[in-house]
C-alpha cells in the first residue's frame, strides 16, 4: 500500500509528540517530511532554563535525536522554512524553491516571542528568551556583566535566576504589581520576589519600560518612565508569546489569535491540521505543555482516520522557579460570594490559599509546600463538597487533628540579633538571655535589659517573647489587637515592620501571618501609613488603602456633596485668591462659604463631579489643597505678631508661613494642627494645638500635646529656643518622632500619654544629634511625598476644563 505524504511544519514538542503517537499506532501510514526553521530537531524547550543555569547540557534535553528520525524514516529539513502553501494544488514551497506535494499537512509552527516596540528594541544585545541561540547569548554573560530582564513571568524569572547563578548582575523589570500575576496572587508573588532577592536578583515591580538606550548600535541601558536608568550589557525581553500564524493566514486558513481548529484538530482546510501553541481551539490559545500533548494524541488519531475529540481541561500549574515550589489551579480572582481559607507559616516561608464558592474549592494557590496540590486539584475538578471538612481542609489529606498555625510565629522567627527595643538598643538575644537567667515577667525584663522601659512601644513584642520562651508559665496580659485580621497590636506590627524590614503590604500580610489575604478596612489604612512613614523611599503610597476623604481629596458631607478648603499659608491671603474663591463659588453654585476656626475658607456643597474642575480653577490662582480631609498637617494658625500688633515680640506670621510650607503635605498618624502666637496673650490659641509656638522676647517657647475637640487638654512645654531655625528643627523633629512611633489614629496628646514627655525631651531636647537626624528624615520624606493632590487629579481632566471668564480690571475693583 502506498504511503500518504505528510508534511510537518515545525519540529517542536507538540508536533514531535504527534509523530510519536502516529508512529506508535501505525509506523507505515505516512511518508513524513519535517521542516524546521531552527537548524535542529525536537528538544525540550522547558529545560532551556537548566541549560542556562549549567545544570544540564543541550544534548541532555534533546527529545528526538538523528537516530530517532532515521529509525522512523523521517525526512528532516532542518534550518529550512516553508515560504508558501498552495492549498488547491496541495503543495508547499521551501525557501530554496523546492515544491513538495502533500496529502496531509500539519502546522506545528509554535509561537513567536513578543518584543515590546520600545525605542531601541532593534539594538544589538536586545534578545528574547525562546530558543537555544537566546540561551547561549545569556550563557556568554559573566560575573560583573549587567543584564536587565523585562518580564516577571516564569520564563523571565528562570532567565534571571540562571544568569544570577553565574554571578551576573541581574535586574527584573515587571510592569504589574507582583510577579507571575497569572499564576500567583499577591502574597505568593511577594514570597517569590523575596526569594529572588535573597539570590541577589533585583526585582522592580510596577515598573514601566520607556526606552532602550544604546551606544554605537549596542544596548547600554533601559530607561523607565519614572526616569530611572538601568545600565545593561544585555536586555532580555520575556514578556509573553503570540501564536505563529503568519504562514497559515497567508495560506487563507481561518485564524484569530491562533489558527482555528475543530475538536479533531482540523483547520478550515480538511487536509490541514494544526497542533500546539499556534492553535486556537474554542477561543483559547495554549502555552502549557499538558494541553499540547493532549492535542497531539488527537492529531495522531485524526491522521489515521480514527475517532478522536480534543477537550479542554481545567489546568493546574506546578512550577519550580529557581528552587521555589509554586502551585496554582483554578480561579483565584476576587469575586462576590467567594471566601478564602488561608494558612501562613512565615518561619518556613509557606503560604496556602483556597478559594471557596458554594462550599466547593474553585481555586488554589500554594507557595513553599505544594505536596497537597494534586489533592486540592482533584477536588477542584470533581467539585467536591467541602462542608464537612472546612475546619481542617487547609491542612491537606494527611491532617490528623489538632494542628494549627502558631500565632506567635512572626516573633519566634525573628533572628537573635533583631532589635526589639530601639530606645535602648536591646536585641531579641539580650531578652532571651535575660529570660534564661530568670527574668519571668515584663518588670524583670525592664529591670535587667531596659527593654520597654522608655517609650514603651516595644512592650507587646517583649511580652510575646516571654510567652514564646516560657510557654504556659507566662500569662500574656490582654491587649487589643489591631483588628480581626491579626492578634498583634498596632505597636507590635509597627515594631515588626521595622525589625523585619517589611516594605510592602504583601510583606506584612505574609510575614506577620495575617488571617485575611489582603487585610481589611481597619488595618489597611494603618499598615499603609506605617510603611509610608517608616520606608518613604522604598514604599509607594497606596491610595486604595486610605479613607474615602483622603481618596477623594475632599471631605464628604451628609448629603453626598463635598467641602473644599484651599490652603492659605499661615492664614494669609490676597485679593486675587479671594476673587478666585468667590468666582469658583459662583461657577459651581457652592451653597455655603464659611470661615473656619483655622483661618481658612471652606466651600461646602461641591458636587463630586465638579471636584477636578474646581481644583483646577483654584490652582490657577495659586491655591493648593488645604488637606482638610487628611491624616496630616491641617493648618498653622497665626496672629499678626510684630507686623502690626503693638504687643508682638516676634514675626509669628512669618514663622507660621515657613512652618506650614515646610510641613505641608506630610502624612501623620492623625490630623496635625499648629499655631504660632506672637506673644503670651496667645491670640492664635497655640496652647490647645498639637504643636504650638508662643513667641517671647528671648525667642520661642514650643508647646506640644494640646487638644480642643472631644477632649480638652492644654499643651505642655517641650523647650525654649532662641532662633527661628532652631524652632523649625525642633518642630520638624517633633513631627517626625510622632510619625515614626505613634499608633495610627492617635493624636499627639494620646501618644504622649503612653511614652511620656520626658522620653520625648530626651530624644529632641537633650540629644541634638538625634534631633537633627529626625529633622533630616522628615525632610527626606517630604522630598518624596510633598505634592498637591488637587493638581495631580485636575490634570487628568484638563481637557474637559471650561475656564472662568476673564475678569476686567474694573470688574475686579
Amino acid at each position: 500500500m502506498t504511503k500518504q505524504k505528510l508534511i510537518v511544519i515545525g519540529a517542536g514538542m507538540a508536533s514531535g509528540r504527534a509523530l510519536e503517537q502516529l508512529f506508535a499506532a501505525n509506523p507505515d501510514a505516512y511518508d513524513v517530511t519535517l521542516f524546521n526553521a531552527e537548524p535542529r530537531g525536537n528538544y525540550d524547550r522547558i529545560m532551556l532554563s537548566p541549560v542556562l543555569a549549567g545544570d544540564k547540557t543541550y544534548e541532555e534535553i534533546v527529545i528526538h535525536d538523528s537516530a530517532w528520525y532515521e529509525d522512523n524514516t523521517v525526512t528532516c529539513r532542518f534550518g529550512e522554512k516553508i515560504v508558501s502553501i498552495d492549498r488547491a494544488a496541495k503543495t508547499v514551497t521551501a525557501e530554496n524553491g523546492d515544491v513538495l506535494a502533500y496529502d496531509k499537512l500539519l502546522f506545528g509552527t509554535g509561537s513567536n516571542p513578543f518584543i515590546i516596540p520600545l525605542p531601541g528594541h532593534d539594538l544589538d544585545g536586545v534578545i528574547a528568551y525562546r530558543d537555544l541561540e537566546d540561551t547561549q547569548a545569556m550563557m556568554a554573560k559573566r560575573a560583573g556583566d549587567k543584564v536587565v530582564v523585562i518580564g516577571g513571568g516564569l520564563l523571565g524569572l528562570e532567565a534571571a535566576a540562571g544568569m544570577a547563578a553565574h554571578g551576573v548582575d541581574v535586574t527584573v523589570v515587571h510592569i504589574m504589581g507582583h510577579l507571575m500575576e497569572r499564576q500567583l496572587d499577591e502574597a505568593a508573588g511577594y514570597l517569590l520576589k523575596k526569594s529572588l532577592e535573597d539570590k541577589g536578583i533585583t526585582v522592580l515591580c510596577n515598573a514601566n519600560s520607556k526606552e532602550i538606550k544604546g551606544v554605537d548600535g549596542k544596548v547600554s541601558a533601559l530607561m523607565l518612565d519614572d526616569g530611572t536608568e538601568l545600565p545593561c550589557d544585555l536586555l532580555v525581553m520575556a514578556v509573553g508569546i503570540r501564536p505563529n500564524i503568519a504562514l497559515g493566514a497567508e495560506s487563507g486558513l481561518a485564524t484569530g489569535r491562533g489558527i482555528h481548529v475543530d475538536d479533531q484538530m482540523i483547520t478550515s482546510d480538511e487536509n490541514i491540521l494544526a497542533v500546539g501553541e499556534c492553535v486556537e481551539h474554542d477561543g483559547m490559545v495554549f502555552g502549557l505543555v499538558a494541553p499540547l500533548y493532549d492535542q497531539a494524541k488527537v492529531v495522531a488519531k485524526t491522521l489515521l482516520g480514527e475517532e478522536a475529540k480534543y477537550e479542554q481541561k481545567t489546568l493546574s500549574t506546578k512550577l519550580k522557579v529557581t528552587g521555589c515550589d509554586l502551585f496554582s489551579a483554578g480561579d483565584f480572582a476576587e469575586a462576590e460570594g467567594r471566601e478564602d481559607i488561608l494558612f501562613r507559616d512565615p518561619a518556613r516561608g509557606v503560604y496556602k490559599r483556597l478559594v471557596i464558592e458554594d462550599n466547593k474549592i474553585i481555586g488554589a494557590v500554594m507557595y513553599g509546600d505544594t505536596a497537597d496540590g494534586s489533592w486540592f486539584f482533584g477536588m477542584i475538578k470533581d467539585g467536591t463538597d467541602i462542608s464537612e471538612m472546612r475546619d481542617t481542609l487547609i491542612f491537606g489529606p494527611a491532617y490528623q487533628g489538632g494542628a494549627t498555625a502558631d500565632p506567635l510565629s512572626a516573633v519566634a522567627a525573628l533572628p537573635l540579633d533583631a532589635e526589639i527595643c530601639g530606645c535602648n538598643g536591646v536585641s531579641k538575644g539580650d531578652i532571651v538571655a535575660a529570660i534564661e537567667a530568670g527574668a519571668g515577667d515584663l518588670g524583670a525584663i525592664r529591670g535587667t535589659t531596659k527593654a520597654s522601659a522608655s517609650c514603651g512601644t516595644c512592650t507587646g513584642l517583649v511580652e510575646q517573647l516571654l510567652q514564646v520562651e516560657l510557654g504556659d508559665d507566662f500569662k500574656m496580659p490582654v491587649a487589643a489587637p489591631m483588628c480581626g485580621c491579626t492578634d498583634l497590636t498596632h505597636e507590635d506590627v509597627r515594631r515588626l515592620i521595622k525589625s523585619k524590614e517589611l516594605k510592602s503590604q504583601e510583606a506584612v500580610w505574609q510575614e506577620l501571618g495575617w488571617k485575611t489575604r489582603n487585610g481589611c478596612h481597619s488595618c489597611r489604612p494603618a499598615i499603609n501609613y506605617y510603611l509610608l512613614a517608616d520606608w518613604p523611599v522604598e514604599y509607594q503610597d497606596d491610595p486604595q488603602s486610605r479613607f474615602v476623604n483622603e481618596r477623594k481629596h475632599a471631605n464628604i458631607q451628609k448629603d453626598g456633596t463635598y467641602s473644599v478648603v484651599p490652603r492659605m499659608w499661615g492664614g494669609i491671603t490676597t485679593p486675587d485668591e479671594l476673587r478666585a474663591i468667590a468666582d469658583a463659588a459662583d461657577k459651581y453654585k457652592v451653597p455655603t462659604v464659611k470661615v473656619t476656626g483655622g483661618q481658612r475658607i471652606d466651600l461646602l456643597g461641591v458636587k463630586g463631579e465638579d471636584l477636578p474642575s474646581i481644583w483646577y480653577d483654584l490652582g490657577q490662582a495659586g491655591l493648593v489643597s488645604g488637606h482638610a480631609y487628611s491624616k496630616g498637617l491641617r493648618t498653622v494658625k497665626t496672629c499678626v505678631g510684630t507686623d502690626h500688633c503693638r504687643f508682638g515680640t516676634q514675626d509669628s506670621t512669618g514663622l507660621g508661613i515657613k512652618l506650614e510650607k515646610h510641613l505641608w503635605g506630610s502624612w501623620t498618624p492623625h490630623k496635625l494642627k499648629l499655631a504660632v502666637s506672637g506673644c503670651p496673650r496667645n491670640c492664635a490659641e497655640a496652647t490647645c494645638k498639637d504643636i504650638g509656638v508662643i513667641c517671647v522676647d528671648s525667642g520661642y517657647e514650643i508647646h506640644v500635646g494640646g487638644a480642643a475637640g472631644m477632649e480638652i487638654k492644654g499643651t505642655e512645654v517641650l523647650c525654649k529656643v532662641e532662633t527661628e531655625e532652631e524652632a523649625m528643627e525642633v518642630i520638624s523633629a517633633m513631627t517626625q518622632i510622632y510619625r515614626e512611633n505613634a499608633k495610627y489614629l492617635d493624636r499627639i496628646y494620646k501618644w504622649m500619654a503612653k511614652v511620656g514627655l520626658d522620653w520625648i525631651k530626651e530624644q529632641i531636647v537633650d540629644d541634638l544629634g538625634n534631633r537633627k537626624a529626625l529633622a533630616d528624615r522628615f525632610e527626606l520624606s517630604q522630598s518624596i511625598y510633598r505634592k498637591d493632590p488637587w493638581a495631580e487629579h485636575a490634570k487628568e481632566k484638563a481637557e474637559d476644563y471650561q475656564p472662568l471668564a476673564d475678569l476686567t480690571l474694573e470688574a475686579a475693583e
